[in-house]
């Protein structure tokens, strides 16, 4: 576990922080049920691109979505290294499909730094802020944004 700076007012938050791709992100530790190894999917007919299908988990259909696709990256190979990280999304849990879990930080809530402007708004969508931690950039994901409006809905 990794501490990356201490705030003056105290207040620290815990990310788990993942590899999509070659590019470094982190979510809150508060909406991670679990982390669980990599299992195939059962596709399902019409659904968008970046859903890989649905899994059993103990009982409960879980829907499992590919990071990389869902940012635009490109589709993930699975390797004995990935994993399913298990996340709520509001009432919805999900499976976050990526390539490799790689740590967990406590960040001071103040060292975030915003998404900077020349990002796309896609970018902006998906990415709340940026963290410098030992010389890598670590972006947050927006969970809420990782599934749009319909698919809540619908889901």
């Amino acid at each position: 576990m990794e501490n990356v700076s201490s705030s003056a007012n105290g207040v620290n938050r815990e990310f788990v922080s993942f590899h999509v791709g070659t590019q470094e992100f982190c979510i809150d530790i508060m909406g991670v049920r679990e982390i669980r190894g990599w299992t195939q999917a059962t596709p399902l007919p019409h659904s968008p691109t970046y859903v890989r299908g649905v899994i059993n988990l103990r009982g409960a259909v879980l829907p499992i979505v590919d990071l990389a696709m869902r940012f635009g990256i490109g589709l993930t190979e699975p390797t004995a290294r990935s994993v399913i990280i298990v996340v709520q999304v509001h009432q919805q849990v999900i499976g976050l499909l990526v390539d490799a879990v790689s740590d967990i930080l406590t960040v001071a809530e103040a060292a975030m730094q915003p998404t900077p402007d020349i990002a796309s708004e896609l970018a902006k969508t998906f990415v709340k802020g940026v963290y410098a931690v030992d010389g890598r950039m670590i972006s947050i994901v927006a969970l809420d944004s990782v599934l749009p409006v319909s698919s809540k809905a619908a889901a």
